[in-house]
């Protein structure tokens, strides 16, 4: 059943008016405030800054989810991707073993997968007001945080570049020169040891300093094995160096990060806030496991066939051996004799191509180190000085720098594609903000600046058999500025009542260089025929791209008009139009020259309609937004290239304005403090994505699909219960679950297809698909905390029902023939204990 525009909002309004009865009936008289010592039993108060200014989340007109650090440690949570679970339609989830270390991020639809750096992120991501422009380094540890903001919709007039699906704001917790610290320590599954603490410092009577840190260790769980021990008689040689079967393992992690924050305030009228980070990751691999395998793996004997001559791998009998499902060690497409081992957290991966050297591939074997490297810091300055009594200037300085590096391989000893990937990014920023009131206090205005300006590259060792190219990629430098002015206002015509105005002009620059070259660095020479035939030059399809060089320039103006309205101290309504951009730009990995197109910026109007409200003397909480977007020029990865000049296909990894859609949906959050000392949380979400035009000859995507990472329904429970005086302290006993309907990892949504076998096998057919079916998870937390808040203790277990599930895939079952699934942690545990001082 279809839903129009007004459908979605009047039916919103007719909620709204629901609630509204019974707010009105408490307003008069005003309800008193409860006294402090019973302050526990009501809804908490968060302050956000979503606005440039210091409001109360209730009395924001914006969807927004705030989580404080208290929050945060109640439930357990230590990085950014795991809030996703209790906020309304967004999704954030750790990259997959082929794209490294960073996070996926999609807000109402909008969002990317892909962390290079010409392409950006449709969520904005933000740590002490510093915008992070890739991805990469995106999966942020929550290191001694004041509160976490998740705004969901457009940001385009104050958070601006890319935030057209929303804004995840990180802010760390300021020095106070309190002289206090804490320290705690976390042993669990997989030898997972946590370490972390804090400590506050009064150096001068107007100067504090903050240092924090956080190490994190953990064992990887999914286990590599050497197919020929595991499977004695194969034809398959070992890959092993002794008679061990377990070779390694995939998903494990070693992190360490560090802070130094000084807070100076030499007069009451001026606060400096300068910080230093740094993170430095060395993990493994991420999880990954084959589900997928039908690839006859032999490199190209003409245009139309393949050559047994010329096989990926050959066996101990000296006959070729194809990717097939013996390889695949669970599911619906294995095959595979397995035997005393949890098939679904085993990987065959050798991180080694034995392929044979011949003319047009002479750079094998090739061996990869198994890792995933990130090295992540940062500087940062803030001034805040008030310049009267209605008057303050904020300028936000910032320096960051990351280097990345990792690597990448199929979950089977036969070698379709094998990669050793590097981004290094360096970028500069600038923010100054003029805010104030006028009209005797009842306007309140901001006006800046902002300028950005990274330099960003981009190397691999990119080799893909299933291509029959393997090649240097890179460095590839792809420079980037944006510089904006801005412009908000707020007026109050009356008390209740506020309109809102927003204007925002943005400008982008981009370049993009092309290097290749083949591995010894040598120059790629021009084919001469069949750009794969064993007589050309090694990756001679390439020769053309190397010292192309592409510009790209465009220009935006978002706005943003809303009117809230405070019916009682209760409830607060609002309304507002809303506008935001992605910045387009330049394919930052063409195979061909065919392959380097422009894809033009992609926008968003929004419509949305909400109310927040505390009722029942502040007892229940419960908020609702409903949303409209007019979604225009929707920029995704397809892995659909036209044959264009008598090239191919495939390879094909290609950014594309794919065609615009309707999206609606409705969102709804709420806490409840029904009895003393216990405290209900949730949400739900319902998101409908409609392409309304889409280019299918050029991409592939039907109108029937929808984007990647966007589930239509989404839910989360949490229950808390307090137990006090328990050894002289209080217990607490927290249970959270969350759901999440199914998902599609590419833009082209493929349910089920059944593929004949490749090459003779115990099965007939083969089913590819690249998505992820709905799941739900539980996690249960106890906690008991001293009287004095000086030591606590949690025990916790996640994934309590031991679900199996993926996180992310890489489903490449087109062109490859194999596809991949990374996933998530199977039931875990864990004890903390903590020591405040």
């Amino acid at each position: 059943m279809a839903f129009s525009r007004c459908d979605l909002l009047c039916s919103a309004a007719a909620l709204l008016s629901l609630v509204a009865t019974p707010a009105l009936a408490q307003s008069a008289p005003e309800t008193p405030q409860k006294p402090a010592e019973t302050a526990s039993n009501t809804t908490p108060e968060i302050v956000v800054t979503a606005q440039f200014r210091n409001q109360k989340l209730q009395d924001t007109p914006l969807a927004i989810t705030a989580v404080n650090g208290a929050m945060l440690a109640a439930r357990g949570q230590t990085n950014i991707s795991e809030v996703a679970a209790q906020t309304p339609n967004v999704t954030l989830a750790p990259q997959n073993q082929y794209l490294g270390p960073g996070i996926i991020a999609f807000i109402r639809g909008v969002g990317q997968s892909d962390p290079n750096f010409a392409l950006e992120p449709g969520v904005g991501m933000y740590v002490d007001d510093v915008y992070l422009p890739t991805l990469t380094g995106s999966l942020l540890d929550l290191m001694d945080l004041d509160r976490v903001e998740v705004l969901r919709g457009p940001q385009g007039t104050l958070a601006g570049r890319n935030s057209l699906g929303g804004s995840i704001k990180l802010y760390g917790v300021k020095p106070k020169g309190d002289n206090s610290g804490s320290f705690e320590a976390t042993y669990g599954s997989y030898h997972r040891v946590d370490l972390r603490g804090h400590f506050d410092l009064k150096l001068t009577d107007n100067l504090a300093m903050r240092v924090s840190g956080v190490s994190k260790n953990r064992d990887g769980y999914v286990k590599i094995l050497d197919y020929a021990l595991t499977h004695p008689g194969t034809n398959v040689p070992t890959m092993a160096t002794g008679a061990n079967p377990q070779v390694g393992t995939l998903g494990g992690t070693s992190f360490a990060a560090g802070k130094v924050a000084l807070r100076w305030t030499p007069d009451a009228n001026v606060e400096v806030n300068v910080s230093a980070d740094y993170t430095r990751e060395r993990d493994e691999p991420g999880a990954s496991v084959l589900i997928y395998g039908n690839n006859i793996a032999q490199f190209a004997g003409s245009p139309v066939t393949k050559d047994p001559n010329r096989a990926w791998l050959y066996g101990t009998n000296g006959a070729p051996i194809p990717l097939d499902c013996r390889f695949v060690p669970n599911g619906r497409n294995s095959c595979d004799t397995l035997s005393g081992y949890d098939k679904r957290y085993v990987s065959y991966a050798t991180f080694y191509d034995a392929a044979r050297p011949d003319h047009q591939v002479p750079y094998k074997p090739l061996a990869l180190n198994r890792h995933s490297n990130l090295d992540n810091y940062g500087f940062a300055g803030t001034i805040d000085w008030t310049l009267g009594p209605s008057l303050a200037l904020k300028s936000i300085t910032a320096y960051r720098h990351y280097d990345s590096d990792w690597s990448f391989a199929e979950s089977a000893p036969v070698v379709p594609s094998m990669l050793n990937q590097a981004q290094s990014n360096s970028q500069w920023s600038q923010e100054l903000r003029l805010t104030g009131k006028a009209l005797n206090n009842t306007l309140d205005f901001v006006l800046g600046g902002f300028y950005f300006h990274a330099k960003g590259m981009f190397t691999g060792r990119i080799d893909l058999n299933y291509a029959g190219i393997d090649f240097l990629h890179g460095p590839d430098p792809t420079p980037a500025t944006n510089k904006a002015v801005f412009a908000n206002a707020s007026w109050k015509p009356f008390e209740a009542f506020t309109l809102t105005g927003g204007l925002r002009e943005s400008w982008d620059h981009k370049e993009y260089g092309y290097v290749r070259h083949n591995p010894d660095g040598s120059t790629i020479q021009p084919c001469t025929g069949y750009p794969f035939g064993v007589n050309q030059p090694p990756n001679c399809a390439l020769a053309a791209l190397n010292g192309l060089y592409k510009t790209f320039d465009a220009s935006r103006l978002d706005w943003r008009v809303a009117a809230d309205y405070r019916v009682s101290p209760q409830l607060m309504t609002y309304a507002q139009v809303s506008t935001g951009y992605r910045s387009g730009g330049v394919n930052p990995r063409p195979f061909y020259p065919s392959q380097v197109e422009d894809f033009r910026p992609e926008t968003i109007t929004a419509y949305e309609v909400g109310f927040k409200s505390d009722l029942f003397d502040r007892r229940l909480r419960f908020n609702v937004s409903a949303f409209f977007n007019d979604y225009k020029n929707i920029i995704l990865t397809v892995l659909n290239c036209p044959n264009t000049a008598g090239f191919p296909t495939t390879p094909c990894l290609q950014p594309k304005n794919v065609g615009s859609a309707h999206v609606k949906g409705i969102e709804v959050e709420t806490t409840i403090r029904p009895i003393d000392h216990l405290s209900i949380d949730g949400s739900i979400s319902w998101l409908k994505f409609k392409y309304t035009t889409v280019d299918t000859a050029n991409t592939g995507v039907t109108a029937s699909m929808v984007p990647p990472y966007t589930p239509e329904w989404k839910w989360n429970a949490g229950l808390s219960y307090d137990i006090p005086d328990v050894l002289k302290g209080l217990v607490t006993v927290r249970l959270d679950g969350s759901y999440q309907s199914h998902i599609y990892v590419d833009p082209t949504n493929v349910d089920t297809a059944p593929i004949p076998a490749a090459t003779p096998s115990p099965l007939a057919f083969q089913t590819a698909t690249n998505r992820i079916d709905d799941y739900f998870l539980a996690n249960a937390r106890v906690t008991w905390k001293s009287d004095a808040d000086t030591w606590s203790v949690s025990a916790e277990v996640r994934n309590l029902t031991n679900k199996y599930y993926f996180t992310s895939m890489t489903a490449n079952f087109g062109p490859i023939g194999t596809s991949a699934g990374a996933p998530g942690l199977p039931r875990t545990w864990a004890v903390t204990v903590k020591r405040n001082f």
